[in-house]
């Protein structure tokens, strides 16, 4: 027998995410034939064929498609159940996974390194991802929770009965090199001077900043598009280069990088707030809700 049930489910839920038997494998901590042996072992105690076979994996079948969308539940079940007993017994201890928009990365730390301090036995993972990835791994119990932004943008990106617990009002800063007559603080109207870098439109923080240059009545077509914000960064400092990214971001990387951070004027028409994205309650480990309650 190869592994227990909720073993043989995780590597399932491995195979269907990574789309490949070598990285499932790896992602386990098992080798490629172990978890080959344990998807027939599967298949075997459920009399159903799960995988279609080929050269390579190609996709789940219509009857692995139903039991993944149960096997995500059992098992996050199974790790909620592990974690709660291991906290009732040594105190709060296990992994705290946050999933975090890369605009929130440099603000992440202000909630999680106070709460770390008091629990030693925590350990925490956090990952970056776009806001409509949080929100697809929040409903697949892949996070804990997500630091994102408190209003979705997409009708589709709002699951039931998640809790939205708002912490700060995101606001904004240009970032370019520094030059004697920049001013002090910057009106969104004025920006059309500056060859702008900004982050892809798939991801939520692209769209509010076009919201937010179109009611200043600004026209941008940016000279450099990226998911990445050390790439956008990268290319600022020759000529009139700038990008524009949340205002504790852009001052934590202008910093040491001998750039300018220039905030820029708030529109109260546009603001959006940045929130942690919690589960359903009946769905919180006791840890995730010891972090809940630190953030009070």
């Amino acid at each position: 027998m190869v592994g227990t049930m909720i073993d043989k489910l995780e590597m399932l839920i491995a195979l269907s995410r990574e789309r490949h038997f070598g990285r499932a494998a790896e992602v386990c901590h098992v080798t490629q034939p172990t978890l080959s042996s344990a998807i027939k072992a599967l298949e075997e105690t459920l009399g159903v064929q799960l995988v279609m076979r080929g050269a390579r994996y190609i996709g789940l079948t219509p009857e692995g498609e139903r039991v993944l969308a149960r096997a995500k539940s059992i098992v996050a079940e199974a790790r909620a159940m592990k974690s709660d007993v291991a906290t009732a017994r040594d105190g709060l201890a296990g992994t705290l996974r946050l999933g975090v928009i890369p605009t929130a990365l440099a603000s992440v730390h202000d909630y999680t390194r106070p709460f770390l301090a008091r629990n030693p036995g925590v350990r925490l993972r956090v990952v970056s991802l776009n806001s409509h990835e949080i929100l697809e791994r929040l409903v697949d119990f892949e996070v804990d929770a997500g630091l994102s932004y408190a209003a979705a943008d997409m009708a589709h990106d709002t699951p039931p009965g998640f809790e939205v617990l708002s912490l700060y009002p995101e606001t904004y800063a240009l970032v370019t090199r520094p030059a004697a007559d920049l001013p002090k603080t910057m009106d969104w109207s004025q920006l059309d001077r500056f060859e702008l870098g900004l982050l892809t439109p798939d991801m939520q923080n692209r769209r509010i900043l076009d919201r937010h240059l179109a009611l200043a009545g600004v026209s941008v077509t940016p000279r450099i598009e990226s998911n990445s914000i050390v790439a956008l960064i990268g290319h600022v400092g020759e000529g009139n280069a700038a990008t524009i990214l949340p205002q504790r971001t852009a001052a934590f990387f202008a910093e040491g990088r001998g750039l300018a951070c220039i905030p820029l004027s708030r529109l109260k028409e546009a603001a959006t707030d940045v929130a942690f994205i919690l589960p359903p309650v009946g769905r919180r480990t006791l840890l995730l809700d010891a972090f809940v309650q630190s953030l009070a």
